[in-house]
Parts: C-alpha cells; sequence; structure tokens
C-alpha cells in the first residue's frame, strides 16, 4: 500500500532522525532506503553489540525496530509534527551469529493521533536474509516542541 507524504520535507526529517539520534548513531544505526510509509535501515555488527554469548544484544535489535519504526511514521506526518512510541512490542524469534543486521518498518496504519508500524528485523549473511524479530510500534503524533 502507498502512502503519501502530508509534509514536502520529510526526507530530511528521516535523515536527521539517523543522523542527529546519539544512540542510534553511536550504536552504527544508519539509514539505507526510505520512502512515504517506510524505512530501511542497518547496523554493522562489532563486538560491542554483542551480549555475552555473542548474539547480537536484545537492546539493540529493539532499539533498530524502534528507530526504524519512527522513521517510517514520520515519513507520513503534516509538516511540524513529531512522532514518540507510545507502545512497543518485540518478538525476538530467533538468534544469529551474522555480521549484519537489517531493518524494514512499513507504516500501516497513519492516523492523526497515532500511527501505528511494523517492523522486521533480518539477519544478513553475504546476502542471505533470515526473519529474526518482529516488532509492532504504536506511535504517538504530537506537534513540535509540546512532547
Amino acid at each position: 500500500m502507498a502512502l503519501e507524504a502530508r509534509n514536502p520535507g520529510w526526507p530530511a526529517l528521516v535523515e536527521r532522525g539517523f543522523a542527529d539520534a546519539g544512540f542510534v548513531h553511536e550504536n552504527g544505526i544508519h539509514l539505507v532506503d526510505c520512502a512515504p510509509g517506510w524505512v530501511v535501515s542497518a547496523v554493522d555488527l562489532t563486538p560491542h553489540h554483542r551480549q555475552h554469548h555473542g548474539l547480537p544484544h536484545g537492546g539493540l535489535i529493539a532499539t533498530l525496530a524502534d528507530h526504524t519504526a519512527g522513521g517510517a511514521a514520520i515519513s507520513v506526518t503534516a509538516e511540524g509534527e513529531v512522532v514518540l512510541t507510545a507502545e512497543f512490542k518485540l518478538s525476538l524469534l530467533r538468534s544469529t551469529r551474522a555480521p549484519r543486521l537489517v531493518c524494514r518498518a512499513d507504516v500501516v496504519k497513519a492516523g492523526s493521533r497515532l500511527v501505528f508500524a511494523e517492523s522486521s528485523v533480518e539477519a544478513d549473511e553475504d546476502g542471505r536474509r533470515t526473519l529474526i524479530a518482529r516488532a509492532s510500534v504504536t506511535l504517538a503524533v504530537l506537534r513540535a516542541g509540546s512532547d
């Protein structure tokens, strides 16, 4: 389902959302591609990202899914609006030792006060992708400065 952007400046907002979010940036999560209603991001895994068994930390996977959903949501909001996560559910489906994670988030429903998005996180090993997590994210739409 193709969604329409309500703000002509949406691409810069999505890009800035990845570049200016310190926690996201410091963890190496970066924007790969986007269009109104969807965003793809990725992270190249380092030892810093792994828990004590050598697997990607659940907190990293959650951040990747949540932030990517936020980017998808902001791509369909009006000028002067921001989004904040109101509810988040993550299902960790399997573990991986892949060197890279890729996430795609899609807006399912864009309302005037809430946006609902779903994120899929995949392990990427030499171009072979395996689904490792899914998230459902509800984001509140607020006027900028009212958060």
